[in-house]
């Protein structure tokens, strides 16, 4: 049996009388690539962030590696890694110096900061550019450097907020084979969200499409597909379980925030 690294209970958040997160219960197996699917205002982010400790559940629980996301915050965040979907480094610091104060964050023995580091900047790719100011990144640079700074503590979980967001296919491409890479070398679990039905009919083992908070379908995508009959598509499964097709009802806010990372990442 598959040790179980995220189990999620009843987890609900509410902003005044709205609940953005209704009783959310799923578990997550160790090692497992999982992808949070629903349309804009679904409540993706939200889980991501109290998942993360960055916001406190109304009710409900998870348990991260073992640790109460409501009681031992602490060992939560030390177990996970997280890269949001707004950009998390540093412009106007070289690769190695943003991986460097990362190294210095997560309290990684002084003995061991330098290995850790070249070992991320190598199974990243950026050795090359390691000593170039981020700021001359190309934007799949940038993502892969938030992957290395995010995992230099080798997290059980890496949480990913629309990781390839505002990416050109190619580097696009390039992002997925490093996260994959990185859970076939060290076991780490990846929990995603993103709007791209590719990259979950590509890379998941199981997804979860969320609508208006609540849970709505979880499986691998096989079997949603089938379950809704023969010749259907993900495409198909989305908007049955989601309410909507993937790219209609944006809000303002999100689409403008989408922009904002694009433009930062392009």
């Amino acid at each position: 049996m598959s040790e179980i690294v995220l189990e999620i209970k009843a987890l609900t958040r509410r902003f005044g009388s709205f609940t953005a997160v209704d009783a959310l219960s799923l578990s997550v197996n160790s090692g497992e690539v999982f992808g949070l699917l629903g349309s804009n205002g679904a409540g993706k982010t939200t889980t991501i962030k109290m998942l993360t400790t960055l916001l406190p559940p109304s009710s409900g629980d998870a348990l991260v590696a073992g640790c109460s996301i409501t009681t031992q915050s602490l060992g939560v965040r030390r177990a996970i890694g997280y890269v949001p979907q707004a950009v998390s480094v540093d412009g106007s610091l070289t690769g190695y110096e943003n991986l460097l104060i990362f190294s210095k964050l997560y309290e990684i023995p002084h003995r061991e900061q330098q290995t850790r580091i070249r070992e991320a900047l190598d199974f990243m790719g950026l050795t090359a550019d390691r000593d170039r100011l981020v700021g001359q990144y190309s934007g799949g640079m940038i993502r892969r450097l938030e992957i290395a700074q995010a995992t230099l503590h080798r997290p059980r979980v890496l949480f990913l907020d629309e990781p390839t967001v505002g990416l050109d296919p190619i580097a696009r491409d390039a992002v997925w084979k490093r996260l994959i890479d990185l859970r076939s070398h060290y076991g780490t679990t990846l929990f995603f969200t993103t709007h791209y039905l590719e990259e979950a009919e590509s890379h998941c083992d199981r997804i979860a499409i969320m609508n208006r908070g609540k849970m709505a379908a979880l499986g691998t995508c096989k079997e949603l597909e089938t379950a809704l009959g023969e010749g259907h598509t993900l495409g198909d499964v989305f908007v049955h379980y989601a309410g909507r097709s993937l790219h209609s009802g944006d809000t303002f806010r999100s689409v403008a925030s989408e922009r904002a990372t694009a433009q930062r990442l392009g």
